[in-house]
């Protein structure tokens, strides 16, 4: 096996290893969930919001591990490409070698930094690929919008039948706005759902 076909199983490797990580938050998403609707039975809906914020969190961060999955995949089909075509740049192979410790990493910035500079890279060849949409949203990690967790909180108590004892601002049971178009919100809905289904 050629070192470059050694990176291109790497890549592969980090993939699935990404859609894994997505389904573990996937499972910690739901986990939160049941303890929301625990804490509503309760009567505790600052714990019940604790448990929201993380619900919401877990997700965000599932989507990000598919988003950052499909976009390895992509960069492993352009390097196989490369490799096929022998068209496997010096620079290109520089870029390959400090590759595996990041992809070990599952650092979702390190290895979106990687994947821009093989998109870089892939940009001097013609390897007709179509340039993919810069995956991290920063914010959705680290902030939840707190008219999500409000609706989260309404629906776990709809769903367990109860009444939440807290007012929810007026104008926050439309549409959430996120910075996510609707399409691809449904894309990634449909793949984490399918992911719900394999587990």
């Amino acid at each position: 096996m050629s070192n470059m076909e050694k990176h291109l199983f790497n890549l592969k490797f980090a993939a699935k290893e990404l859609n894994r990580n997505a389904k573990k938050c996937d499972k910690e998403e739901k986990a939160e969930k049941a303890k929301i609707k625990k804490a509503i039975q309760k009567g505790n809906t600052e714990v019940a919001r604790i448990h929201a914020e993380n619900a919401i969190r877990q997700k965000n961060q599932a989507i990000n591990f598919l988003r950052m999955s499909a976009r390895v995949d992509a960069v492993a089909a352009r390097v196989q490409t490369a490799v096929t075509m022998g068209k496997v740049t010096k620079s290109m192979a520089g870029v390959v070698k400090s590759m595996d410790a990041t992809l070990r990493s599952m650092n979702l910035e390190k290895i979106s930094a990687l994947m821009d500079k093989f998109e870089q890279q892939f940009e001097t060849l013609d390897v007709q690929t179509q340039q993919m949409e810069d995956t991290m949203s920063s914010t959705t990690t680290l902030t939840t919008p707190q008219n999500q967790v409000d609706m989260l909180l309404q629906e776990m108590a709809d769903e367990a039948g109860l009444d939440l004892n807290m007012e929810l601002p007026q104008g926050q049971t439309g549409s959430v706005g996120t910075s996510v178009t609707s399409t691809e919100q449904d894309e990634l809905s449909q793949r984490l759902a399918r992911l719900r289904d394999q587990v």
